[in-house]
């Protein structure tokens, strides 16, 4: 099928104030995660796996980890017009005001629209991990003669009210739309799921910019509070049903439609383990469709001179002395002294892990020393006063810092 010429607008402003601590230097798309990855780069690579060249990436709070990622690692074309990914901060072209909500970011950039004059828009959102060819959604878009099509898929009820829950009739077209209900309702014939919307959106462009003046014009800044409730009754507003997108690839033990938003420390934390083991539920090493990044040049190749590492990703530029390693994320230019042990954690780039001492289920955001025999992840009342305890129990050590020593305690020898 031929294709029309297509334009992503890619929201990365969020402040991601669940993922607190580690969104207290970084904006949520500019997260660690994986070995190597940042959280932006699954959008990313979903469009340039699916030949869509020209993306704007529009930021906002704390941007410049995620801004300084950006010009290092993803420069498409120097010389094709229509082949980049651009960074687009607040330009305050309507007023002295930062994006007001989803629509109103779009809205403050829509001389991006005019300029580039796409026929299809996509917007999506750059906080997810997840696989998706968009080729796919966009002949769906076109086959259904869509105005909006929305990317959806079922999630359990007690998930559903911090999503925008979706009715569709047999044709997938959207018959109502509530954002974040209290109670959501279920899908028909299935009391335990709802649909909902992935944030994930295909808009014609007359359509959008459209819906942008209206939406203006009643100072709504929202595309799911506003926007797509206020399409329903056009009749072209579809569903794309998520779990139907095949990406090249995949491994039979892989789960189908794996898409996870990791805007908690426990959503997060669980999906970086979801890479772990012999048969991963999402595997990354997939070179029909691969999640890009950078590659540190004067990084070396991890050295392990001695331990003892199980189930577990190891990053470029790690030194391995000594130690236990277990069910864990070792990112680039890890260090890990001798009789330290590590279990279920996330080690980011540049942390130290001083001889002797213990981490279990702990987040260790970038450049942090641990020192020797220190203790975390054991006694939470104890650990409050050197990391942060999120709700779901596990221990975060912000980026940056120095956790005190704690000694673990042992027993005099009796004379």
């Amino acid at each position: 099928m031929s294709h029309p010429r297509l334009l992503s607008l890619i929201l990365a402003g969020g402040k991601g104030k669940r993922l607190f601590p580690l969104t207290a230097m970084r904006s949520k798309p500019a997260v660690p995660f994986g070995g190597r990855y940042r959280i932006v780069d699954f959008v990313l690579s979903n469009m340039v796996n699916s030949s869509i060249y020209s993306n704007y990436l529009l930021v906002q709070y704390k941007s410049q980890s995620l801004i300084e990622h950006i010009r290092k690692n993803w420069v498409l074309s120097p010389i094709m017009r229509n082949q980049f990914i651009a960074l687009v901060p607040p330009q305050m072209r309507k007023g002295n005001k930062w994006f007001l909500g989803t629509a109103d970011a779009v809205n403050q950039n829509v001389n991006l629209i005019i300029d580039n004059n796409p026929e299809l828009v996509i917007i999506f959102g750059a906080d997810h991990i997840y696989r998706m060819d968009v080729r796919q959604m966009v002949d769906f878009h076109i086959n259904k003669g869509a105005d909006v099509t929305v990317a959806a898929r079922p999630v359990p009820v007690e998930e559903a009210s911090a999503f925008g829950v979706i009715h569709i009739d047999d044709d997938h077209r959207i018959t109502a739309f509530r954002e974040k209900p209290r109670k959501p309702p279920h899908m028909p014939g299935d009391p335990t799921r709802s649909l909902v919307s992935m944030g994930n959106y295909i808009f014609s462009r007359d359509v959008l910019l459209e819906s942008l003046a209206r939406a203006e014009s009643k100072k709504q800044d929202d595309f799911g509070k506003h926007i797509l409730p206020d399409l329903v009754d056009s009749g072209k507003l579809f569903a794309y049903d998520f779990e139907t997108n095949e990406v090249p690839g995949m491994k039979p033990y892989e789960e189908h439609g794996y898409w996870r938003d990791v805007g908690t420390i426990q959503a997060f934390y669980d999906s970086q383990m979801d890479l772990l083991g012999e048969k991963p539920v999402m595997d990354l090493n997939n070179p029909d469709w691969p999640i890009y990044t950078g590659t540190d040049v004067g990084m070396s190749s991890a050295r392990v001179f001695k331990g003892n590492i199980n189930n577990s990703l190891v990053s470029e530029g790690t030194l391995i002395l000594g130690g236990k390693i277990r069910n864990s994320i070792i990112r680039r230019g890890v260090t890990i002294e001798p009789g330290a042990h590590v279990e279920d954690c996330i080690l980011m780039d540049g942390v130290v892990i001083r001889r002797g001492a213990r981490l279990h289920r702990v987040i260790v955001d970038k450049n942090n020393i641990v020192e020797e025999n220190a203790e975390i992840g054991f006694d939470p009342d104890k650990d409050r006063f050197m990391c942060h305890i999120d709700p779901s129990g596990i221990a975060v050590i912000p980026r940056g810092g120095k956790t005190k020593v704690r000694r673990r305690s042992v027993p005099r020898k009796k004379k």
